[in-house]
């Protein structure tokens, strides 16, 4: 199994490349949450959901790449927004209890082993207020990029060195069990790669503390 400071050493790279692709839409957040709330981005990235997370509320986005927060830095600056962008794990994060009143946590805990996973879920519960939303998003088992050398149950390691696994619904209703789950919903599209047509597969949820 991979450690933690392997998995750093993979984004690190990863981020050396790896293109901005524009803001993502965050228009379920935008409806539960009121105006100037303070959000964390757990798994910033580039920022694709830090930057219009900023244009609405009070943000701050964490991220184990250094590379991706500088990325994100330098598009918060070019889109005229600001944001706090700090380099840690979602394992070990850097906040009190209770500081947030949202978090958004998308496409990161499909990176994470099944210990790992655990420990993040715990530490987003920790920073999150009474009453406080996670929205997440994560791959599913149908997806088009399932399976590969298996580490764990439904676990891959890419040859870039990072690390997916697939969820189920199930899988995640357990895994938010100690939260009140407002929805989980799985989405399918197609996806036409090399003339075929494959299933892009993710799940969606929203959980309160």
């Amino acid at each position: 199994m991979k450690d933690l400071s392997e998995s750093c050493r993979a984004w690190e790279e990863e981020y050396r490349h790896v293109n901005w692709g524009g803001p993502r839409p965050i228009s379920g957040v935008e409806e539960a949450l009121a105006p100037g709330s303070l959000v964390l981005d757990a798994g910033c990235g580039n920022g694709r959901y830090l930057l219009p997370l900023s244009k609405n509320f009070d943000a701050v986005g964490t991220d184990i790449s250094v590379n991706a927060l500088l990325k994100a830095s330098e598009y918060l600056e070019k889109g005229g927004s600001q944001a706090g962008c700090v380099a840690s794990s979602i394992t070990h994060l850097p906040f009190a209890d209770n500081s947030f009143d949202a978090i958004v946590c998308y496409g990161v805990l499909q990176h994470l082993f099944e210990n790992e996973r655990l420990l993040a879920v715990e530490e987003l519960g920790r920073v999150l207020r009474p009453e406080g939303f996670l929205f997440f998003e994560v791959f599913g088992t149908d997806d088009m990029r399932f399976g590969g050398d298996e580490l764990e149950k439904n676990t891959f390691c890419r040859k870039n060195g990072v690390i997916y696994h697939y969820f189920t619904e199930e899988e995640l209703k357990l895994l938010f069990r100690e939260f009140d789950i407002m929805e989980i919903k799985s989405i399918r599209t197609e996806k036409r790669f090399r003339g075929e047509i494959h299933t892009r597969h993710h799940i969606k949820g929203i959980v309160q503390s």
